[in-house]
């Protein structure tokens, strides 16, 4: 039988990511984006909903987003769905939550409400530095295309 497990979100995190490390030495990163949805009502009154949900991101992603995001930092997340359950050493209940396990994530604006956008895969390629514009050199005036240019070439 089929099977289907993809989450896609684009919130605001509601805190700033809890980064910590495994015993083995493997990053996981924490945190929780709010999604807010607007409808309007039968009676044409127009209300907000908001959803909170647990994310996680483990490795060079997780690291990444603690590094980068902050806590209102709008984020775009693709994942899965994962169930935990444990028993509740006080009352010995069983408890369970459901929280999203992140596989790509991308930054939404510049982190200062703006527009630019820069993203991430599973990877971990999305770091900002990626999309940072090329440093010049304090020395020359000339583009950094310039420079570089072989005159060597035929064409």
């Amino acid at each position: 039988m089929p099977a289907l497990n993809k989450v896609l979100l684009m919130g605001n995190l509601t805190r700033d990511p809890e980064l910590r490390v495994t015993p083995k030495g493997t990053p996981i990163c924490q945190f929780a984006l709010a999604i807010n949805r607007q409808f309007k009502m039968e009676s044409g009154e127009s209300r907000e909903e908001v959803i909170y949900v647990d994310i996680e991101a483990w490795g060079k992603q997780g690291e990444t987003i603690a590094k980068y995001c902050t806590k209102g930092r709008p984020l775009y997340v693709e994942g899965r769905l994962r169930l935990d359950q444990w028993e509740d050493k006080n009352t010995k209940e069983k408890r369970s939550r459901m929280k999203v396990v992140l596989e790509q994530f991308q930054f939404l604006g510049d982190g200062r409400g703006g527009g630019a956008a820069a993203g991430g895969d599973a990877a971990g390629a999305g770091s900002p530095e990626r999309f940072a514009p090329p440093a010049r050199s304090s020395g020359s005036s000339k583009p950094a295309s310039a420079e570089n240019l072989d005159e060597d070439v035929p064409f």
